[in-house]
C-alpha cells in the first residue's frame, strides 16, 4: 500500500472483530476505497442476540449522521431527562435530589449491530466462527495467524490456512485485542476495584411493581434514572426491543463482596449463570437494603441466570495506530462505562480512520496522525472514568443527605472537561 492514488484501491485490509466497532471499520475501509476487505469474528452467531443498551449524545448523533454511520431508521429512544434519587425509607421512588438535562439517544446493541452490518456490502468479507491468535507486523504489511472460520464476500487474504497477509490490519476485537497486544506488547489493562452488573428487563414486567404509595406514572419514557447510594450507583433507561416495544436497560457499579476471590487480572465478563452465589447476595444487598424500593425492584426483576457482571478497566494504547497496525472503539482504549461514549468513540474512531485512509495517497502520514490524534482522544476518555468512578462509586459521600447543589458540584468537578458522552469529532 504506497501512496499513489491508486494504492488503496489495490489494499487488501483485515480487520479483526465483527461487532459494531468492527463493522463500523469495515465501512470506513470500503467508503475509502479499498480493494479488499475481510471481516474475521470470532463468534459463530447470536451476535444480533445482545440486548445490553447503549446511548449516543445528541450532539455525537447529528456528528455521526452527517458523516453516514447513523441514521434515524436504527431503533433508538429519546432521552431528554436525568433524574437522582436516594433511598428514603418505604418511599417507592425514594427521595429526588436533582433533575439535570440528558440529551441522549439509547440504542439496543443487537439492533445496532444489525443495521451496521447490513451497510456492508457482498464484497466485504465476512468471516465467523474465526479466531484471530496472532498479528505479527512488517513494513509492508501484516500476517494474521488464526484458526477456524466460514464467511462471506470475496476478501480472504493470502497464504496458507491458519495465516493470511495483508496490507493493513484493523483492530477492532475489544477489549482483550490481539491486535493492541502486537502493536504494543507493554500496555496492560488494570482493574479497577469495582463491578458493573447488567441486565435488561421487558417493559410489560414493571406492571408487577405494584408498592404501596407508588405513584401512576412512576417512570416517564425519556427519563434517565440514577439510584445513587454509597459505594455506587445504579443507571436506568429504556431502550428498543428489536420488535417495536422497549426493554428497562440497568447498570449497577458497586464493589464486589469483602474477601470475594475473583481472577481479575485480565478484562473479561462473568456471563449470566455463571455468577456465584456470594455475588448474587450483594446484588439483593444493593436492590434491597441501599437501592428506593422501585428501583431496586426493577432490577430484581431481571432473573438471576440473565444477570451478567462487568468488571472494570482502564487501558489505552498511546496511539491508535503502529506501522500497517491499526486501533479503533475498545481495541485501543477501554474507558470506564461512566463516560456514556464507548460506542460513540468507536464510531468516531472509524469516522476519522476513512478521512486517514482518504488522506493516504497525498499524505503518507496520515494514519500516524490518526493514531497520535485519536489516542490523545482516548487520554481524555478514559481521565473521565476515572473521575466519574471516584466521585461515585469508589470515595461517594452520603448520598442519602445529599442536596441538589452537592450532587450538581460534585458532577462538575468529575466532569470538568465537560466530555461526558464523547468529545466533539474534529475535522
Amino acid at each position: 500500500m504506497g501512496t499513489h492514488s491508486s494504492a488503496l484501491a489495490g489494499a487488501d485490509v483485515a480487520v479483526v472483530g465483527g461487532s459494531i466497532a468492527g463493522c463500523a471499520a469495515a465501512l470506513a475501509a470500503h467508503r475509502a476505497g479499498a480493494g479488499r476487505i475481510t471481516v474475521h469474528e470470532r463468534t459463530a452467531g447470536r451476535l444480533a442476540e445482545r440486548g445490553v443498551g447503549l446511548a449516543v449524545h445528541n450532539d455525537r448523533y447529528a456528528e455521526l449522521a452527517a458523516a453516514g454511520y447513523l441514521d434515524a431508521a436504527m431503533p433508538w429512544v429519546q432521552l431528554t431527562t436525568r433524574r437522582w434519587y436516594v433511598r428514603d425509607g418505604a418511599a417507592p421512588l425514594g427521595r429526588q435530589i436533582a433533575v439535570q438535562p440528558f440529551p441522549f439517544r439509547a440504542y439496543s446493541w443487537g439492533p445496532l449491530w444489525r443495521a451496521l452490518r447490513a451497510r456492508l456490502p457482498s464484497t466485504v468479507g465476512y468471516r465467523t466462527g474465526i479466531t484471530v491468535r496472532g498479528v505479527t507486523g512488517s513494513a509492508d504489511g501484516a500476517t494474521l495467524h488464526h484458526d477456524g472460520g466460514a464467511g462471506t464476500g470475496t476478501g480472504t487474504g493470502t497464504g496458507t490456512k491458519g495465516i493470511a497477509r495483508f496490507d493493513l490490519v484493523i483492530g477492532a476485537d475489544g477489549y482483550r485485542s490481539v491486535v493492541r497486544d502486537a502493536a504494543f506488547p507493554d500496555v496492560r489493562p488494570g482493574y479497577a476495584g469495582y463491578l458493573a452488573w447488567r441486565g435488561t428487563v421487558p417493559a410489560d414486567r414493571l406492571a408487577g411493581l405494584d408498592l404501596p404509595g407508588l405513584p401512576k406514572d412512576p417512570w416517564a419514557q425519556e427519563d434517565c434514572v440514577y439510584g445513587a447510594f454509597p459505594g455506587g450507583h445504579v443507571i436506568i433507561y429504556r431502550i428498543p426491543d428489536g420488535h417495536g416495544g422497549h426493554r428497562a436497560n440497568w447498570v449497577l457499579y458497586t464493589a464486589p463482596p469483602a474477601g470475594l476471590a475473583l481472577r481479575l487480572d485480565s478484562p473479561g465478563s462473568l456471563p449470566p449463570g455463571t455468577l456465584t452465589e456470594p455475588l448474587h447476595a450483594r446484588f439483593r444487598q444493593v436492590a434491597d437494603e441501599l437501592l428506593p424500593p422501585y428501583w431496586g425492584g426493577l432490577i430484581r426483576l431481571t432473573p438471576a441466570p440473565e444477570r451478567f457482571i462487568q468488571p472494570i478497566y482502564d487501558v489505552t494504547a498511546p496511539r491508535y495506530s503502529q506501522g500497517r497496525l491499526v486501533l479503533l472503539g475498545d481495541a485501543a482504549t477501554v474507558a470506564r462505562p461512566h463516560t456514556g461514549a464507548g460506542a460513540v468513540k468507536a464510531l468516531q474512531d472509524a469516522v476519522a480512520l476513512e478521512s486517514a485512509l482518504r488522506a493516504l495517497p497525498k499524505r503518507p502520514d496520515a494514519l500516524t496522525s490518526y493514531g497520535t490524534e485519536r489516542g490523545a482522544a482516548g487520554r481524555e476518555m478514559v481521565e473521565l472514568g476515572r473521575r466519574l468512578g471516584r466521585a461515585f462509586v469508589q470515595d461517594t459521600p452520603d448520598w442519602r443527605r445529599s442536596t441538589r447543589a452537592e450532587l450538581e458540584t460534585a458532577w462538575a468537578a468529575a466532569d470538568g472537561s465537560g466530555v461526558f458522552g464523547g468529545g466533539e469529532l474534529r475535522d
